[in-house]
């Protein structure tokens, strides 16, 4: 439907009807009821001693205001009580009595014009009937306002019940329209969330996948250059570093393999559905976040042991007492650390490097700050995407610490972290 009331390319309902067989229907009740009072008017011109055109004339005229019965109810009721003595107009009366009834008319002014109506017919039929029939005054009385009810509180009762209905039915309508748009805003909104969640997971994957790689790589490297330098002159040395490689390429190639395993092993939504999507990716954070055989704080020693084996000059300093933390605490503080000594590799060829570790009372706090080049080793070439201070970032942030990072004084860089064990 457009807005001019149009519905595939034919007009809407005219004036006032909401549709189209409304107007019709009124028409044609306009049309009897105009036909009837025509037909009674030429007993009233009789009566009142008019000409029979003027009587059906004026007959036809109050018939045919029942067309306007939905427009004003009140004035077709009020039009019906005023011709009443006319003895005209049954139709007019109780078609306008349920019509009035059933809007949305004050019930007050329902009530008021059905006791004038009740009241008129009450009297026009006493009048007529006491002047026509010889009969007890009791009799009449009964009779005239048997016929008053008979036509008045039926049309009125019905009109009640239809209108109840119909309120009742819009109402209903609404509530299902209304349900129909929150449904639909929690759809959407289900879709956003599941979005939210495929791209944070898609993020954390990447993280992952990030710093398993690039510090294994980053040593694998460093190896192969400190096994080319010294494959003529140290074969022995070089031996050692080829074994080291290759240690370290399985490694990496065995967490990859754990990655990717979890990554298949995730189930798959049998229906396209948003809200089955959130709990598919929530459920695939757990190998990120929180994976009970990930690396923990333990395994420190010897992250560190391997960069000392790349050539790194390396020392570890551990203040307090250690206890069990939460693995995705441990998880984030051994990525920290393994980050950190991978940026050393790649931009800090030659320096001291120094690892702090700290456990205290509700938190543990890690840094690793490495001074400045010796100029003597050379650089080993490494790729750099630019992620790994960010991805440290997330992960601190993530579980509610804190992280700062920067150069130093001395002109090297130091990165520390602080991670909350609650």
């Amino acid at each position: 439907m457009t807005s001019t009331g149009e519905v595939e390319g034919r007009a809407g309902p005219p004036l006032w009807w909401a549709r189209r067989r409304d107007a019709v229907g009124d028409v044609v009740l306009g049309g009897v009821s105009a036909v009837e009072c025509a037909w009674e008017g030429v007993a009233f011109a009789g009566e009142a001693g008019l000409p029979t055109a003027v009587g059906v004339l004026f007959g036809f005229v109050v018939g045919a205001t029942l067309v306007l019965r939905r427009r004003w109810p009140i004035a077709v009721v009020l039009v019906g009580i005023a011709v009443s003595p006319a003895a005209m107009g049954f139709l007019l009366a109780v078609v306008g009595m349920y019509t009035l009834a059933s809007s949305e008319v004050p019930r007050r002014i329902t009530a008021t014009l059905a006791s004038m109506s009740l009241a008129a017919t009450f009297v026009v039929m006493y009048l007529r009937t006491r002047g026509d029939v010889e009969a007890d005054t009791t009799l009449v009385v009964v009779l005239s306002g048997f016929v008053a009810v008979a036509l008045t509180v039926p049309p009125v009762l019905f009109g009640l019940y239809i209108g109840a209905r119909r309120r009742l039915m819009e109402s209903l309508q609404e509530r299902a329209d209304s349900l129909e748009r929150e449904l639909s805003l929690l759809a959407d909104r289900a879709e956003e969330r599941a979005e939210w969640a495929r791209t944070e997971e898609r993020t954390r994957i990447a993280r992952e996948m990030h710093d398993v790689v690039a510090h294994r790589v980053s040593l694998m490297v460093v190896h192969a250059a400190a096994l080319e330098a010294v494959a003529v002159k140290d074969p022995a040395r070089a031996a050692k570093n080829a074994a080291l490689v290759g240690d370290m390429g399985r490694q990496a190639l065995t967490e990859l393999r754990e990655m990717l395993g979890v990554l298949r092993a995730a189930p798959k939504p049998a229906v396209v559905d948003p809200v089955p999507a959130v709990a598919v990716a929530v459920a695939a954070v757990a190998f990120a976040g929180g994976a009970e055989d990930g690396p923990s704080l333990d395994a420190l020693e010897v992250l560190v042991g391997q960069s000392r084996a790349a050539g790194m000059t390396v020392e570890m300093l551990v203040h307090g007492q250690g206890a069990a933390y939460a693995a995705e605490v441990e998880q984030t503080a051994y990525r920290v650390v393994q980050e950190a000594l991978t940026n050393c590799h790649k931009h800090a060829p030659g320096a001291r490097v120094v690892v702090r570790l700290a456990h205290r009372s509700g938190e543990v706090a890690m840094q690793v700050e490495n001074g400045p080049c010796d100029g003597k080793a050379t650089e080993p070439g490494l790729p750099s995407g630019g992620n790994g201070l960010v991805g440290m970032r997330e992960r601190v942030l993530g579980l509610g610490g804190v992280f700062v990072s920067g150069p130093t004084d001395a002109g090297g860089f130091r990165v520390s972290a602080v991670l909350p064990t609650a």
